[in-house]
């Protein structure tokens, strides 16, 4: 074991992670605990400032905690690359588009507004202006991975609040960005001045983006194309940790952060056919890195500190939660929610957010934070999202009531913000027929998305501004990503009899009450359909033949309704024979 730990540096910690993630995530999964929140907690028991202090005592402890946070970190670091990543996947143009109303006037008018009072506040309280900024910016930003769960449990995603909220939280990860880029000039010494650093710190990032857009665009798409052939998923993951490490790559060799180069690989992705196979392909591995980042995080918070000044702590995690719910309950208010969901949706948002932990950390390595001031504010962003779900939860409640005594009505679960994706169809196959479903919806203008497994046809309907993405319609988690929860109907149109298969079944498994409307190619795959959940289904050879036979039978002058009769009964005698 020694000369494995000397081969394989961090081997017990990589070791004890995987345990820890085995036993945490179904732990959290059934109980229905935030994962950000468990992996935190247990970060810091776990860590150099939890049981690991008893460690001389009782040595046996030290194959059970993290003394040496070294390689973990080491490791966290990719985390947070594909964290960022998995936010540019997210922020598509056309969905922000979309929501532009809410993103760029909602989302930077809570930004602003925070970070001024945040800041303004911090500077009274002694801090530099510097510091004071940095701290402003950094504490207006809310926590997406909490809020997004939090909605998607309370199934308010898709109504008017749910859609301003993540709105909101896509203006603040966009902020992310020019909010590293401000720490990385803070933190240079520099004597030309400021406003010189500034002005070549901001030429280069904008040259380097611009080159990673032109580039990227060009190169992405057709390579991700060619790969798809393959139809070999361990060959489109390689594809996806090369584009994200590559990107990230590039702009840490121009200066820039690492992150920062995740965040627009995953933009770029975003802006392809293969968004949704990307993020189906990497899910599991979403679930382990950030759970290394968090865990990573609660590890570097010295609970101790709560004890050295619990007053301050308390009134800093109150003071950010009271801040962060008016400001943003009236950006809400302002941009026409009613006041009980504007004052649920300020307490949702009153959270500091994850990439408070980045930020603070590379303000903190740079010398823009005092270690001591680093860690208290770490301290605050961590309890403030561990009583989050609290907040919401009282939130919802005060709210309703709000709304109940001014007599307004409550939120109805089928009003949608511009930009939702609710009530919709989802087309599985853009085959002949997939695509004539598509014309005919386009024509009644009814919404629908569609999937297509083979990669040159999905890219040419993208390139015409179909909603066609890449990937196997029987994949479950990409049946998620289309919202298929919330669809009107699935409609199954492939001419592979294995893959239609496969998509019924499912889809039934995963969604018990979806209408599912299939094709199939004679009627025994029509009743192999429909007991595997097909809610009806139509065998293509058998509707050419009666159609032919509807032809035939008015020739030999037989009526309308006769004719009609017949043809029914041979079809149901035939698919259900």
């Amino acid at each position: 074991m020694e000369h494995a730990g000397a081969s394989l540096p961090f081997l017990r910690e990589a070791l004890l992670f995987l345990t820890l993630t085995g036993i945490l995530i179904p732990l959290l999964q059934r109980f229905r605990i935030n994962q950000v929140l468990g992996f935190l907690a247990v970060g810091v028991v776990v860590g150099p400032h939890g049981i690991a202090l008893w460690a001389e005592r009782w040595p046996w402890l030290e194959n059970l905690t993290f003394a040496r946070v070294g390689g973990v970190q080491s490791l966290a670091d990719l985390g947070v690359i594909f964290l960022m990543f998995l936010i540019g996947l997210e922020l598509s143009a056309q969905r922000l588009w979309s929501m532009r109303r809410w993103v760029f006037a909602g989302g930077s008018a809570q930004v602003l507004l925070s970070a001024l009072a945040i800041g303004l506040l911090a500077w009274a309280f002694g801090n530099s202006p510097t510091v004071a900024l940095v701290l402003g910016l950094v504490l207006s930003l809310s926590s997406t991975a909490v809020v997004l769960q939090l909605l998607a449990q309370q199934r308010s995603l898709a109504q008017p609040l749910g859609q301003a909220v993540f709105a909101i939280l896509m203006l603040q990860d966009l902020a992310v960005v020019p909010l590293l880029i401000l720490i990385d000039i803070l933190g240079r010494p520099s004597g030309g001045g400021l406003a010189a650093l500034l002005g070549v710190t901001l030429l280069k990032s904008a040259v380097v983006v611009t080159l990673i857009f032109l580039i990227g665009r060009r190169v992405i798409e057709p390579v991700f194309r060619l790969f798809a052939r393959q139809h070999q998923p361990e060959v489109f993951m390689a594809l996806t940790l090369l584009v994200a490490l590559s990107t990230a790559g590039a702009t840490a060799l121009a200066g820039l952060s690492m992150a920062l180069g995740a965040f627009l690989a995953g933009l770029l992705v975003a802006e392809t056919q293969f968004r949704h196979e990307v993020e189906v392909t990497i899910e599991p591995f979403k679930g382990l890195l950030m759970g290394l980042f968090f865990m990573s995080v609660g590890m570097g918070i010295d609970v101790r500190e709560v004890a050295h000044q619990p007053g301050w702590i308390a009134l800093s995690v109150v003071g950010l939660v009271l801040i962060k719910a008016v400001v943003t309950g009236g950006v809400l208010r302002l941009g026409g929610l009613g006041w009980g969901r504007s004052l649920e949706g300020g307490l949702l948002l009153a959270q500091g957010g994850e990439f408070a932990f980045i930020v603070v950390g590379a303000a903190a390595t740079l010398g823009l934070l005092a270690p001591a001031l680093a860690q208290f504010m770490l301290l605050v962003v961590s309890l403030s999202l561990m009583v989050t779900p609290l907040a919401a939860r009282v939130g919802r409640t005060l709210g309703e009531r709000m709304d109940r005594q001014r007599g307004q009505p409550l939120e109805n679960q089928d009003t949608r913000l511009p930009g939702s994706l609710a009530g919709h169809v989802v087309i599985a196959g853009q085959g002949r027929v997939g695509q004539l479903l598509a014309d005919v919806f386009r024509a009644q203008s009814v919404t629908y998305v569609a999937v297509e497994h083979d990669a040159e046809l999905a890219a040419r309907l993208a390139r015409r501004g179909h909603p066609v993405h890449f990937g196997n319609a029987a994949r479950p988690d990409l049946l998620r990503k289309l919202h298929t929860a919330d669809a009107a109907a699935l409609v199954v149109t492939m001419d592979q009899p294995a893959a239609a298969m496969h998509t019924v079944r499912a889809a039934r498994a995963a969604y018990p009450d979806l209408p599912i409307f299939a094709r199939s190619r004679d009627e025994r795959h029509a009743q192999e359909l429909r007991d595997a959940g097909a809610t009806a289904v139509v065998p293509e050879t058998l509707e050419a033949g009666l159609q032919l036979s509807s032809f035939a039978l008015q020739v030999m002058g037989l009526g309308d309704t006769a004719i009609s009769a017949a043809l029914q009964s041979e079809r149901e005698r035939r698919v259900q024979g």
